[in-house]
């Protein structure tokens, strides 16, 4: 492939990836914090169950 193709490739990802991380950082303002403690909460639930001792190894 020609050096001059290769940057202009490049140079179109490039562009690419600002405006994507542009409006991530748009976005990312506006999402609700409701939904991040739900998310956390079921995966400390999730990893709880997880690393509970079965009932069969538990001494009585």
């Amino acid at each position: 492939m020609h050096p001059d193709i290769h940057l202009r490739l490049m140079e179109i990802r490039a562009a690419e990836l600002r405006e994507r991380a542009d409006r991530w950082r748009t976005t990312r303002h506006r999402r609700p914090t409701m939904s991040w403690r739900v998310g956390w909460t079921l995966v400390e639930l999730g990893l709880r169950l997880v690393h509970r001792t079965p009932a069969h190894f538990q001494r009585v």
